[in-house]
């Protein structure tokens, strides 16, 4: 039997959790205190929980970081001494870390031992966490750098209702997983103003090219942006009331500051955090993305919502139109 070990009592984690338990792989959630343990494991699902790093770890094969993605490097740091080359080191965040900018497989590569780096993976898809634990089916892709290792980590996850593809392409897979949140905003922003799915979709596709070549600036390839990481997480992520970055966007078109919206989400919309991250990048890397930098000033420079979709056309103008 497989021994897969999740960190982060999450949604999505416990979601992996139950699709792995019920796939016949053995199961330990770490929490972050004995009581959350507790109560993870008194809901009798398919995996159990623990607060014991050591006893989370022990003859793990695969280990799968579920947690947002601003406390990704201090969760890798509190488990790294447990960490073996036995294992493979999974993300499942989708985000950019916001002071450097890095990638979540770039974070955990920097605190790993050397030796490890190669057992480092990325799952990343169309992949909301309520549908897949309902039982609906569902597809996600899983990157490495070696692909041995990618492919070695789905033939754990993949199930009938759960389809796996692999590629090397880890920078495209996380960078798609990580701005289509950004877009995913713009879309919530434009559904709260009630401006129809017509300008939503001319939103999404303008939006969409942008971060294709900021991709592909960054190293990624270009197919991967039309893969299930890529468009696939995009419809997704734009179209549903499921996803968390959709809400966040909604409610600031309706007036709600970002703070009170922040506040009032039980779990983390990781566009926020993201953009962020990609204004001090292109800065850095001198690398433009106007639709972005717009999201950046609604968020966190007073912009006014009212003037955003003026802004947007003046954008596909100059951008996209010729003119």
């Amino acid at each position: 039997m497989h021994k897969t070990t999740i960190i982060g009592n999450t949604t999505w984690g416990n979601t992996l959790g139950s699709l792995l338990g019920n796939n016949g792989v053995e199961v330990k959630l770490l929490a972050r205190t004995e009581p959350e343990a507790q109560k993870v494991n008194q809901k009798a699902l398919a995996f159990s929980s623990t607060s014991n790093a050591e006893e989370a770890l022990k003859d793990s094969e695969l280990v799968i970081w579920v947690v947002p993605s601003q406390k990704l490097r201090e969760n890798v740091l509190h488990i790294k001494n447990h960490l073996s080359q036995s294992m493979i080191l999974m993300s499942a965040a989708k985000g950019l870390e916001m002071e450097t900018g890095k990638r979540m497989s770039q974070v955990i590569e920097d605190e790993v031992a050397p030796e490890l780096r190669q057992q480092i993976c990325a799952l990343s898809g169309p992949n909301l966490a309520r549908e897949i634990a309902q039982g609906l089916p569902a597809a996600s892709v899983i990157a490495a750098a070696n692909i041995h290792i990618a492919e070695k980590a789905s033939k754990i996850l993949s199930s009938p209702k759960f389809l796996i593809s692999t590629t090397d392409d880890i920078t495209g897979v996380e960078l798609s997983g990580a701005l289509k949140n950004i877009i995913a905003l713009g879309a919530g922003i434009l559904d709260g103003l009630n401006m129809g799915d017509n300008t939503k979709a001319a939103f999404i596709t303008w939006s969409w090219n942008e971060v294709i070549s900021l991709g592909l600036a960054l190293g990624a390839r270009v197919n991967t942006f039309y893969g299930l990481a890529g468009l696939g997480d995009l419809i997704a992520t734009c179209a549903g009331d499921l996803s968390r970055n959709h809400y966040a966007g909604h409610k600031l078109a309706q007036g709600y500051p970002l703070d009170e919206v922040r506040s009032s989400m039980s779990q983390v919309a990781e566009g926020i955090y993201t953009t962020m991250a990609v204004h001090q990048l292109t800065q850095q890397e001198n690398l433009e993305a106007p639709i972005s930098n717009l999201i950046y000033e609604i968020l966190f420079e007073n912009f006014p919502i009212s003037q955003a979709v003026a802004r947007l056309e003046q954008l596909a103008q100059e951008q996209y139109l010729g003119s």
